[in-house]
């Protein structure tokens, strides 16, 4: 696939954004399930794990959840990656999420600590499911989009993501504080339904499944399409170096926990009525909802700067590792609850640019019928990353460290994915740099 001519660089305006959401029906549907279901997953976020910290007392629990939310994802990769390039992917979704609401409304029978190890397994067979989601949502996005609309889909998503977070976090602290944790079970587990409902109304061609055999149960263990695909990868240096740039993230781990110990130990909100276990949580969703704000402002900013240049996409994910850590470092040292949300505000701009600067890149220089496994790989060691990095820092704070301390170095570690993404950049010449046609 040759390399088309340098295209100049063009800004993308809200007028932009508007026309896609309201000339793609098909980018719609998907847009509005991500609204439903996110938000439904930010509620039962802060509900289960100030729902651990509050049964266990340690913060190691709150990071074995989450490496049961992320690290399976690593794992059925393979798998998911090929069911999503046999069959369709608008399938896959509905299946995952229909899967998900039951597993949602089964954590309601956890009402003790006899019974706190029921959410171990449910969060695991939860995240297997997501596993298969969440390629097959990226995969789709160049098959429902115009190329020139590709990252304004992805940056709206982003934004999407992280205005639910902002509401999520903010408002799901209160009803969790107000209404109690089984309403909020009830409410993620009907976001589900919704997004299923939502789905199922897109009307869209797909290729890679047209083309392709049946799949067979004994294809699942068949280790040739993955092959296949690492074959593909390896050929093309912009994949091998994209496929990674979301598991340079290394924030993104030790920031659930951080911010879940964080809010209860240093930063509880102290309202009149509101007992301090509360106050914590409600100090949670601050940190939350600054990372939501954040994550809504980078992208949002970068991709204007970006337009349609893939060198300034590839030198945003450069600046967005180096801004993660200058935040992260600056929150170990803030002492108050609003000079620790700036800084989180200001790591997660960085933190988000990465995200849909990567993702974007992807889409536009992967081949259909690969994208399924192309993504889950991607999805596959961020998600590694992210349970390393959250296991780490539960065993950092349960050994004595503060997290102030914790929070400090991981944005020190930062420094590591900046130095190799830079590294990176350097076999590359001008010739590739715009969009590959």
């Amino acid at each position: 696939m040759e390399p088309q001519p340098e295209r100049p660089i063009t800004s993308i305006s809200l007028s932009a954004y508007l026309r896609l959401v309201r000339r793609n029906r098909n980018f719609r549907r998907l847009w509005s399930a991500q609204i439903v279901s996110e938000l439904g997953d930010w509620f039962y976020t802060l509900a289960i794990y100030s729902l651990l910290l509050q049964l266990t007392g340690k913060a190691s629990s709150v990071a074995l959840a989450l490496v049961l939310q992320v690290l399976p994802q690593t794992f059925i990769g393979p798998v998911a990656g090929v069911v999503n390039d046999r069959i369709r992917r608008k399938r896959v979704m509905i299946a995952a999420d229909l899967a998900r609401m039951v597993i949602v409304f089964l954590m309601l029978f956890v009402r003790s600590r006899a019974l706190v190890w029921l959410v171990y397994p449910l969060l695991f067979v939860e995240t297997l499911m997501a596993a298969f989601f969440e390629p097959a949502r990226s995969s789709v996005i160049p098959n429902i989009t115009e190329r020139e609309d590709v990252i304004l889909a992805n940056t709206l998503s982003s934004a999407t993501w992280s205005v639910n977070l902002l509401v999520g976090a903010s408002v799901g602290g209160v009803v969790a504080a107000l209404l109690g944790r089984d309403a909020v079970f009830i409410l993620n587990a009907l976001s589900f339904l919704a997004s299923a409902v939502l789905i199922r109304g897109m009307r869209f061609e797909e290729p890679h499944a047209e083309s392709a055999a049946p799949l067979r149960a004994r294809d699942l263990w068949d280790h040739s399409p993955i092959l296949e695909g690492v074959r593909y990868v390896r050929g093309n240096r912009r994949l091998l170096a994209t496929i990674f740039g979301k598991a340079g993230e290394l924030m993104i781990g030790p920031s659930w926990v951080l911010f879940t110990v964080m809010g209860q130990r240093y930063f509880p909100v102290h309202w009149r009525g509101i007992d301090p276990q509360r106050g914590g949580m409600l100090g949670m969703s601050l940190l939350l909802g600054a990372r939501g704000l954040g994550a809504l402002v980078g992208p949002l900013v970068s991709a204007r700067w970006a337009g349609h240049s893939q060198e300034r996409l590839r030198l945003g994910v450069l600046f967005g590792y180096l801004v993660v850590g200058v935040g992260y470092a600056a929150l170990g040292a803030s002492n108050t609850v609003w000079v620790a949300c700036f800084w989180v505000v200001l790591a997660h701009c960085g933190g988000s640019t990465i995200w849909v600067f990567s993702t974007t890149l992807l889409q536009l220089n992967t081949e259909d019928r690969f994208r399924g496994r192309v993504f889950a790989a991607d999805l596959g060691m961020s998600m590694l990353t992210i349970a390393i990095g959250a296991y780490l820092c539960g065993l950092f704070l349960d050994w004595g460290y503060s997290a102030k301390a914790v929070a400090i170095a991981t944005g020190l570690v930062m420094v590591v994915p900046a130095l190799l993404w830079g590294w990176a950049q350097r076999p590359w010449t001008a010739r590739g740099r715009e969009f590959a046609g």
